[in-house]
């Protein structure tokens, strides 16, 4: 004899699933986001002697401090 699982558990399941990590996503989310800003902080400080040790251009790390800290 076959079980099968019946769909509204399994719709269920995935709901508090997706709940429940809600709360991690958004604190992953808000530490790439501290960890963009930290890098780009550290970016703008660099002399360019230190971008040419780098291999980053003026206009790559223009490009890179341009951006918002969500991409």
């Amino acid at each position: 004899m076959e079980r099968t699982v019946s769909s509204e558990l399994f719709y269920e399941d995935t709901a508090k699933t997706a709940q429940a990590s809600l709360p991690l996503r958004m604190f992953a989310n808000l530490m790439l986001w501290q960890r963009r800003l930290s890098s780009r902080h550290q970016l703008a400080r660099l002399d360019a002697r230190l971008l040419a040790d780098a291999g980053i251009s003026e206009s790559q790390r223009y490009e890179e401090l341009s951006k918002p800290f969500w991409r």
